[in-house]
């Protein structure tokens, strides 16, 4: 399964990224940034609330509903005239409950590393959070995942599998828990635009970072 940094990579995740900055009116390569950065961060999360039973049914719930997917089958028009409101408030539903509290740390800690305002930060995740949604719908369907067990298996998967360094989950941990000055940020994006892939790969990198 492709780690979910690979979709950045692919010709829709540059679609994601054109239209997300002309949606923005930010630079392309600062909005792959924040996305690139923030993917891992909130997929983390999820996979951090489909650890409960009630977490679990809730996401698998609105994967198998609003979230199926089908949106990733037409983002010419998603982005043509501009993101519909509904399509942000969505995302900005989305981002309150995947991070909680932790919302306003991950974005500050995502604009002090861009040098991108948080308030153009938030833009930019309230239009890929209900992509990022539909991709992991997509991918429910196309793996057969049915229960919670397996949407957190999804998650792990998306994320690398593999194992990481105890210090790195807790850098992880201390962004989406703390409500520090989000200076960690420094260590998370030398994690996953570093030179990281020394070493088993991204995917390998990432993907214990969030298993327990």
């Amino acid at each position: 399964m492709s780690g979910i940094l690979d979709l950045l990579n692919s010709d829709l995740g540059k679609t994601i990224i054109s239209g997300v900055s002309n949606q923005t009116g930010q630079p392309a390569d600062k909005t792959s940034s924040v996305l690139t950065m923030a993917l891992p961060v909130l997929m983390g999360a999820m996979k951090r609330n489909a650890s409960t039973p009630e977490g679990a049914a809730g996401l698998m719930g609105a994967l198998s509903s609003k979230h199926d997917g089908s949106i990733l089958d037409n983002l010419g028009g998603l982005f043509s005239g501009g993101v519909d409101q509904s399509v942000m408030d969505d995302g900005a539903g989305i981002l309150g409950h995947v991070l909680g509290s932790s919302e306003s740390n991950v974005t500050n800690a995502l604009s002090q590393k861009t040098g991108m305002s948080s308030e153009s930060v938030m833009q930019i995740l309230k239009i890929a959070a209900p992509i990022i949604m539909g991709y992991l719908g997509k991918q429910s369907r196309q793996n057969n995942v049915s229960n919670s067990n397996g949407i957190g298996d999804l998650l792990g998967g998306l994320l690398g599998g593999g194992t990481g360094a105890p210090q790195q989950q807790t850098l992880i941990e201390s962004l989406l828990d703390g409500d520090g000055d989000g200076s960690i940020l420094d260590d998370v994006a030398g994690m996953v635009l570093g030179g990281s892939q020394k070493k088993g790969g991204l995917g390998g990198l990432l993907g214990g970072l969030f298993g327990k």
